[in-house]
């Protein structure tokens, strides 16, 4: 690793100027549990000017910087931005005695309980669909009549797949929705995540930052990049996507040497069923 963070050179412009960032986690800073060259750099080089903005629906905040702290990244919790937490705080906030059922992981779920959320099994005034590693047909079949009935579907994030190792995708919240959709013919009443501007308000908020003074470091033209410029901040993509300057966040510093160029071209996927109505729906919980 290189020990003299604050020396290095910046190779993007935009970069170097930026007095505060906005990063995204899974396919920029890590892949699964390997962390991406240059991440350590990245975070030691902006240390106190950043915060971690993230369609990440399956941890909270405290599970992630632990998550992180064993891979070698020292994040604190407070500069991370989950969508999946937010979507539960705005739900709690807008509708505080509401019946909610959950589509997601137990610490989703705890965290939801430890606001007050109230939720159930059935009669439910909204379904609230992040990602869930044990849905199941079962739990296809309860949400979706739920939905029947009249219930509202709460999306955490829309992205269909998010870059595993070795080239490989791993499934994200957008490839259940398009399942629920599918059965029910029910279209999102919100989607909280990228590219949306909440995660990226939330996250120039708890570090105090203007969107003019702000970069966005992310891999995916359809989330980071996309997201960015509807709140009129810059955006450096890395990894093998459209638009990507550099192959890792390690080759946006001088002492990374030559940017490779991308093996293969990345897959970048918001749910079908979801693309079709991004634009009509509601990106807040009101």
């Amino acid at each position: 690793m290189i020990k003299n963070h604050k020396t290095l050179a910046i190779r993007d412009a935009r970069l170097a100027r930026a007095r505060h960032l906005l990063v995204d986690l899974d396919g920029t800073l890590v892949r699964q549990q390997e962390v991406i060259a240059g991440a350590a750099e990245l975070l030691a080089h902006f240390e106190g000017r950043y915060a971690i903005v993230s369609n990440n629906s399956t941890h909270t905040a405290p599970g992630l910087a632990q998550r992180l702290r064993r891979l070698g990244l020292r994040v604190p919790a407070a500069r991370i931005v989950l969508a999946g937490e937010l979507a539960v705080r705005q739900l709690v906030r807008e509708h505080p005695d509401a019946r909610v059922m959950p589509i997601a992981s137990p610490a989703l779920q705890r965290y939801a309980r430890s606001l007050g959320c109230q939720l159930v099994q059935a009669d439910a005034d909204f379904v609230l669909l992040a990602l869930d590693m044990h849905f199941s047909h079962a739990r296809l079949a309860v949400a979706v009549n739920e939905l029947l009935r009249g219930a509202r579907l709460v999306v955490s994030n829309a992205d269909a797949t998010h870059p595993g190792p070795h080239g490989r995708v791993v499934p994200e919240t957008g490839a259940l929705l398009a399942a629920v959709v599918a059965a029910s013919g029910v279209q999102p009443w919100s989607i909280t995540g990228k590219p949306a501007p909440l995660l990226f308000e939330e996250g120039l908020r708890c570090i105090g930052a203007r969107p003019e003074d702000t970069v966005v470091v992310g891999d995916n033209p359809l989330t980071d990049a996309e997201g960015a410029a509807r709140l009129g901040m810059a955006c450096v993509l890395v990894g093998s996507g459209p638009g990507a300057v550099a192959a890792s966040v390690g080759g946006l510093f001088e002492t990374s040497g030559r940017v490779e160029p991308a093996e293969a071209p990345a897959q970048y996927l918001l749910s079908e069923s979801t693309s079709k109505v991004w634009r009509s729906v509601r990106t807040e919980v009101s």
